[in-house]
């Protein structure tokens, strides 16, 4: 099988910037373009094929989906297929913050099978770029109770300031910076940086606070803060970052469950790129490829 090119799609929120559509290479008219979704299988928007340089290509408009449906284990394995059928276990996106995002957690596998029947979301970030002074919120850097998280999150604002901001690890965003956030660590992209992210295939997220931000229509976004009491993993840990050597060519980044992301930096033509490879965890049989050119 000749590699499958896909189209991303590109999202708009109110928090996004204009960094994705250059650094692809594409033109694009949509405003404050927060994400592009390079590989996704969630429902609705599912990523489609486009040519990808055959005659007569019958698979280019076909869905990653119906893809799927239609090779089955040829593409992405015995065991994938035998486990997931037509459902595409990893997300796969590029993600241009502006300003902060919102303070959020996400369910483990078990929590949100019986709260949404589907997947949980465990995710890591590589940083492609940070604006000096940026930063990534990852973790808790002390300890609270299920009812300290109750108070601090329905507590008012002091002079624009949630307490929530206090009990949430704070880390200087870098070029080449990697965390890897399990389910049920509370985290956020801090405004200027420009990252991507590889993820469970799930799109369920618990809002814990949002800055008093609104929404297009002047409403305070919604926020999750009963529902995401469950999900949080309440555990100070040592370290939020993870290390890897960044001076090897190739590096393992990731190893856990739900995925494996080895970095690969090749020169092409006097470009520098890294080159994401990635699986669907240990025992999988998906193995796909993402190009990120770092210039």
């Amino acid at each position: 099988m000749k590699p499958y090119k896909f189209e991303p799609y590109l999202k708009t929120t109110i928090w996004g910037g204009y960094q994705i559509a250059p650094f692809k290479g594409i033109f694009n008219a949509q405003p404050n373009v927060g994400e592009s979704w390079e590989i996704s299988g969630v429902p609705g928007h599912e990523s489609v094929a486009i040519n990808r340089g055959l005659v007569n290509d019958v698979d280019e408009g076909l869905t990653l989906v119906e893809l799927i449906d239609k090779y089955k284990e040829l593409l992405v394995g015995k065991k994938i297929y035998k486990k997931f059928g037509n459902h595409f276990p990893l997300l796969v996106k590029l993600i241009d913050s502006r300003q902060d995002l919102s303070v959020q957690v996400h369910p483990d596998d078990k929590l949100a099978m019986e709260r949404h029947g589907c997947a949980g979301k465990t995710e890591m970030w590589y940083i492609i770029k940070s604006d000096v002074g940026a930063k990534i919120y990852a973790g808790l850097k002390k300890s609270i109770t299920p009812e300290d998280y109750e108070q601090l999150a329905t507590a008012e604002p002091q002079n624009g300031r949630s307490p929530m901001q206090d009990v949430i690890a704070t880390h200087e965003a870098h070029e080449g910076d990697l965390y890897f956030l399990p389910a049920g660590r509370l985290h956020a992209i801090g405004a200027g940086n420009f990252l991507a992210e590889i993820q469970q295939t799930s799109d369920i997220t618990y809002r814990v606070y949002d800055f008093g931000r609104k929404d297009v229509h002047g409403n305070p976004r919604e926020l999750h803060i009963e529902e995401a009491k469950a999900a949080i993993d309440y555990q100070v840990w040592p370290a939020y970052r993870t290390s890897y050597d960044s001076t090897k060519p190739t590096s393992q980044l990731i190893n856990c469950p739900y995925f494996v992301v080895h970095r690969v930096v090749v020169q092409v033509a006097g470009d520098r790129s890294l080159i994401f490879y990635f699986e669907r965890g240990r025992d999988s049989g998906v193995k796909a490829t993402s190009v990120f050119s770092s210039g």
